[in-house]
């Protein structure tokens, strides 16, 4: 006898909807808050901070050519043109490439999956340094109105990063709302001001030659060019942004709003810095940006320069949200607890053990810096190895998903590689003045995933490695007799899928067989399984029958699919195969009984120093995890037994 399989259930749509302006306007705040309130420090880190650039008339023109050729190169160059393109089912950012170079199965590549998950601990370490400088930097325009007050600089930061992070459960909706406007009056305020002292000192134009920061380089030699590149990176901090958010806004808002917007006003602002600078002027405590703000809109300005710094803060905190729910679906990260605020809208999410942990991070930056120069210190590192992992991706997925040649992979993405090798090497430079925090950050998280993610399968392993009948045997112990059967219908949750008759049975069957004596008329497998892909279109829900009979009733097996983008709810999957009469499950699901294993892990006594140790760690891990019937949505409406199984690992 063959089992027979019914597959059931096309996935909902997704993608962003709306018209082409409104995702535009959308997209400035979220996708370009970071690089769009970088004007704030990044020139004063150039002239004033860490690098200290002389302000003569060749090297304001060399530095702000650099700055607008880095956003030119990376930003439009890189990103908008090669990086957008590689989306995966619409959706962007590093687990998109991790999920793309996954499915591509190649083994030469499978290093730069170890890397992807290294640079999204890169990324959660850049969400706890953006708030931080960004609020920081705003704020200090209190100092420039009104010096008495410098002293309050750092408590009133605080006490705008406690209010930021404490409405974060409330969710995005009413924020986002005056997200748009805000951006907007930001974007315009900063190219008119660029624009107006660009007037009266046109000579910064010539930073708009390549050459001029070549040779502005060249005249400082190498060493002190990396420190110089390493303060003109601050100008493309939040580039990531633009492929994180690709499945929010979609690849022509995201495009249109960089031209439309936000390039303009960047070129605007900077070369309205340089022009201050060009004209020989001094900036008032070193702040550059105020510089260019007339004493009498001072005020309204640190209040708009704050607002801003707050909807790019936002952005990087949802985005943080984001890579942790993504994580979690890809099986990286512990099941931790995640509420969706919006009942429409499935990217609305808030993470409790994230949001904090991330404004407890800020606050002991911003205590610890004490300024945005010396936190700008800190700032980068993170960024840089991104986007050369990034890169690096972009060049197999060229190879192994468009099919370039290698000749044509080199010639397009080899300078790229380039460009992000020298922004990794010039922000090392500040590894000891800070640029340990975000390694430090990314490393700690990358542990966490590898080890989350190497217990998992060596507890799949353990568990699925106790000998049990295979489901012939099952089949002709039911029709046998020989144990008692009740009327009943039991859902057992197993973590292996089980395609034919020759497949052991899951050890949770045994111990219920065990505990219990007896066999439920209906028996039902459930299996969830993640795919390496943001969202399941076809099939969801896949049912295998090894057993259909009057007399001794039902066993089937049904695997239900969940992208790492979706939100897996096994009830609401369950209860489609019974509207489709494909499973013998009462519709009322307080009907139900489902039975679930938790396994007790224990390190093996035998094992070593270093595996005994690994293991503890992910017992740790498994504390701070929801169990996993809690993650899949059971439990809410059925009756749920659940069956504590001892595994040793290591």
């Amino acid at each position: 006898m063959l089992p027979a399989v019914d597959e059931v259930g096309p996935a909902t749509a997704h993608g962003p909807e709306g018209n082409l302006l409104a995702l535009t306007l959308g997209a400035l705040g979220v996708v370009y808050g970071d690089i769009g309130t970088s004007p704030l420090y990044a020139i004063n880190e150039i002239f004033y901070g860490r690098a200290a650039v002389e302000r003569s008339h060749d090297a304001v023109v060399g530095a702000i050519s650099l700055v607008l050729w880095t956003l030119t190169v990376v930003i439009t160059g890189k990103y908008l043109t090669l990086v957008l393109r590689n989306d995966d089912d619409g959706e962007g950012g590093v687990f998109s490439l991790y999920s793309l170079l996954h499915r591509a199965g190649s083994k030469k590549v499978r290093w730069l999956l170890f890397l992807l998950i290294l640079a999204s601990g890169l990324l959660l370490g850049e969400g706890i340094i953006t708030p931080a400088i960004s609020v920081l930097s705003a704020v200090e325009g209190v100092a420039v109105v009104a010096p008495d007050l410098a002293s309050t600089t750092v408590p009133i930061t605080l006490v705008v990063l406690t209010a930021l992070f404490a409405v974060q459960s409330r969710g995005t909706t009413s924020v986002g709302r005056l997200f748009s406007p805000i951006i907007i009056v930001w974007f315009l305020a900063i190219g008119v001001l660029g624009a107006l002292e660009v007037a009266r000192h046109p000579g910064i134009l010539a930073a708009f030659d390549p050459t001029r920061g070549l040779r502005f380089l060249a005249s400082i030699g190498p060493r002190r060019g990396l420190v110089v590149i390493g303060s003109v990176m601050l100008a493309i901090t939040g580039g990531e942004a633009l492929f994180a958010d690709l499945g929010h806004f979609g690849l022509r808002p995201i495009r249109r709003g960089w031209y439309a917007f936000v390039y303009p006003a960047l070129l605007a602002s900077y070369l309205g810095q340089g022009a201050f600078l060009f004209g020989g002027q001094e900036a008032v405590r070193g702040n550059v940006f105020y510089a260019l703000v007339p004493s009498t809109l001072m005020v309204p300005m640190v209040v708009l320069a704050t607002a801003a710094t707050v909807i790019a803060s936002q952005a990087l905190i949802s985005g943080a949200f984001s890579l942790i729910s993504q994580a979690v679906g890809l099986g990286l990260f512990p099941r931790v607890r995640i509420v969706h605020t919006h009942h429409a809208h499935s990217g609305q999410i808030y993470v409790p053990t994230v949001n904090w942990a991330l404004f407890v991070g800020c606050v002991v930056l911003v205590v610890t810096f004490g300024s945005s120069t010396a936190l700008a210190s800190a700032y980068g590192l993170s960024v840089a190895g991104t986007m050369l992992t990034t890169s690096l991706s972009i060049f197999a997925l060229s190879r192994l998903r468009a099919g370039w040649s290698l000749a044509r992979t080199i010639a397009v993405v080899g300078p790229l590689i380039v460009i992000d090798l020298h922004l990794v090497a010039a922000n090392s430079l500040k590894f000891f003045d800070g640029g340990y925090v975000p390694l430090a950050l990314g490393v700690l998280l990358f542990a966490t995933m590898v080890t989350w993610r190497w217990g998992r399968k060596a507890t799949y392993r353990a568990y699925s490695g106790v000998k049990t009948m295979t489901l012939r045997e099952l089949v002709a112990l039911k029709e046998s007799g020989d144990v008692p059967s009740v009327d009943r219908t039991v859902v057992l949750m197993v973590p292996k899928r089980l395609r034919s008759l020759e497949d052991n049975t899951p050890a949770l069957l045994q111990l219920f067989l065990d505990r219990h004596g007896v066999l439920p008329r209906h028996l039902l497998f459930v299996e969830a399984i993640h795919p390496k892909v943001p969202y399941v279109h076809d099939k969801r829900s896949q049912v295998t029958t090894f057993e259909a009979s009057q007399t001794s009733g039902s066993i089937r097996s049904a695997t239900i699919r969940f992208g790492f983008m979706e939100s897996p709810n096994v009830e609401a999957a369950l209860m489609a195969l019974v509207d489709h009469h494909d499973i013998d499950l009462p519709r009322d699901p307080h009907k139900w009984i489902v039975h679930v294993s938790f396994e007790a892990v224990h390190p093996n006594p035998r094992a070593g120093v270093f595996s005994r140790a690994r293991v503890r760690v992910f017992m740790l891990l498994r504390r701070l995890s929801r169990q996993a019937h809690e993650h899949y949505g059971l439990g809410r409406d059925v009756q749920l037994t659940m069956e504590i199984v001892p595994v040793k690992l290591g």
